[in-house]
């Protein structure tokens, strides 16, 4: 009992200390706006929860988009919206009610029908309230989907031009190459709006150099077009999703990469227009869960995420996730005391004893990080369904895994845990341990191949899988291998998870630790699958 209670101390120690790390605040720069000061303009979507602007029978209701554009008046001068159906054509007399201005976008693509609708109803728009109307943003990205050609485009904007006061300029907003490749475009707009992502860009830029970026592509397009003004339409950083390369969401990079660039915008003195004001949960259908967390304030609680040189925490609630984490550790701990049984050997003794809070130290640690990432990437029934499949076998293999450890047993082959009957391990902790090693199994094959094949969307479930396969790793340690035919089932998987792994490397490179992070643990798990047979000959090693 006293080396139980001992391990299980040094385990909370170990947990606590580490989520304290994680939840102390990041130092922000000085704030980029004086007191009063407002943000320059911020895009707008009114959807909330389950809405979509791809369902064409949404509608917003305009108390809606009141309640939304009060809450940003303290905060931005102008909104910009993209398109004027769904209820979006109520933003401009709000707005103008507010004191606000807009730049109203219409969504133009291949639909002629539907964007004759569009150019109706923003013209209507502009002249009706053309004090409220900073621009008309004709389309948007549209050549980046190759919906239409420049020419095509140039004479859209040229027909809005034609019929909207002369007040109103007219322009039309794409990602910055695209606008480098069609020259043409630019002499039909009254100023250029181009969209820097740095996150987003083929060579993803990391958070400490965006705003560098930002200022370095601006020049670029300015100077490729002389006597034309340009603005950045969009630009900003997610607060939450699957790193690319160096470039990581988390709330603490979106809100030095904000900064920095608003500084850097008063310094050039150039225009420009955050994305977004409000998250948008719809976009993680298209974007996965990254595409859902670029907003200045959150979905749900339409609270603003941080503030302008404010210290912020990427784990505000490192507490919570820390006691949630010392809690599993107790029961790591506690099942392989209580349930060792059948007159063992204690189980606090020597090596087993250690490795049983290693156990309890991995799975109590990245239990809190298992559940943040399920918070923000369960989108839709699939998700769900694979967050909780992740949270499941993180939180059961460490608690199987150390009654297994206590009880000298090794793993049993899928062939026996998935066989006949009579074949199956007749012990529960065995048989336990082997339907929670198919799991993770599938898990990680499921995981690994969609990172070849289709990883722009995916994320890296790399806490959760660590948690899972270490414990089957402890009680791989310390056996030697065995003479005998390997199972062809782990075999495979051995192969695939290995090549898997070191592709998925190569993919998003070596600045990407979560691809890193979650390569190892594939590949742990590989070695695992490919030592399997001295899992099932070997007697257990004993401290």
């Amino acid at each position: 009992m006293k080396n139980a209670i001992g391990v299980f101390l040094l385990a909370a120690a170990v947990i606590v200390t580490g989520w304290w790390w994680l939840g102390q605040p990041v130092a922000m720069p000085s704030a980029p706006l004086a007191a009063g000061e407002k943000l320059e303009c911020v895009s707008y979507a009114p959807y909330r929860d389950n809405e979509t602007p791809i369902n064409l029978s949404t509608r917003v209701e305009p108390w809606r988009i009141e309640e939304d554009l009060k809450q940003l008046a303290p905060v931005t001068g102008c909104v910009r919206t993209y398109s004027v159906h769904q209820g979006l054509d109520q933003v401009a007399p709000i707005a103008q009610k507010l004191g606000l201005k807009v730049m109203q976008g219409l969504w133009i693509g291949r639909d002629k029908a539907f964007n004759q609708v569009q150019i109706d109803g923003a013209i209507a728009i502009a002249r009706k309230y053309p004090d409220a109307i900073r621009a008309l943003v004709v389309g948007n990205e549209v050549l980046l989907r190759g919906e239409m050609s420049p020419a095509a485009l140039a004479e859209v904007v040229r027909e809005v031009k034609r019929q909207v006061p002369a007040s109103v300029p007219v322009t039309y907003a794409d990602v910055w190459e695209f606008w480098l490749r069609s020259p043409e475009l630019v002499e039909a707009v009254d100023f250029v709006t181009i969209h820097i992502l740095p996150y987003w860009e083929d060579l993803p830029i990391p958070a400490a150099t965006a705003a560098d970026h930002v200022v370095s592509i601006r020049h670029q397009v300015a100077k490729s077009f002389p006597g034309k003004d340009i603005m950045i339409g969009e630009v900003g950083w997610p607060s939450a999703g699957r790193m690319r390369e160096g470039a990581l969401p988390s709330l603490s990079n979106q809100a030095r990469v904000i900064q920095d660039v608003i500084a850097a915008a008063k310094k050039e003195g150039f225009h420009l227009n955050v994305i977004e004001a409000f998250d948008q949960p719809w976009k993680r259908q298209f974007e996965g869960t990254v595409g859902g967390h670029w907003g200045l304030l959150g979905a749900a609680s339409r609270a603003p995420k941080f503030g302008w040189g404010r210290p912020v925490s990427d784990h505000a609630q490192w507490k919570l996730m820390a006691a949630a984490g010392v809690a599993l550790a107790a029961v790591i701990i506690g099942a392989a005391f209580i349930l060792i049984g059948n007159g063992v050997a204690p189980v606090y003794s020597g090596y087993v004893s250690l490795q049983v809070g290693v156990a309890a130290v991995v799975g109590g640690g990245l239990l809190g990080l298992t559940l943040e990432q399920a918070m923000v990437e369960s989108f839709g029934s699939a998700g769900l369904i694979r967050s909780a499949m992740l949270l499941f076998v993180a939180v059961g293999c460490p608690v199987i895994g150390a009654v297994v450890l206590g009880r000298g047993l090794a793993i049993p082959s899928l062939a026996r845990v998935l066989g006949r009957k009579t074949e199956r391990p007749s012990g529960w902790p065995e048989f336990a341990l082997g339907v929670m090693f198919a799991a993770v199994i599938v898990i990680a094959l499921q995981t690994a191949l969609g990172l070849v094949f289709d990883a722009r969307y995916r994320d890296f479930p790399a806490a959760a899988l660590t948690a899972a396969i270490v414990p089957f790793g402890l009680l791989m340690i310390g056996r030697l291998r065995a003479e005998g035919r390997r199972p062809v089932a782990e075999t495979v998987a051995a192969i695939v998870l290995a090549m898997s792994a070191i592709y998925i490397v190569y993919n998003e490179t070596f600045a990407n630790w979560q691809a890193v992070w979650t390569a190892g643990a594939l590949l742990l798990l590989a070695v695992i699958l490919e030592r399997a047979t001295i899992l099932e000959r070997e007697p257990a090693a004993r401290g």
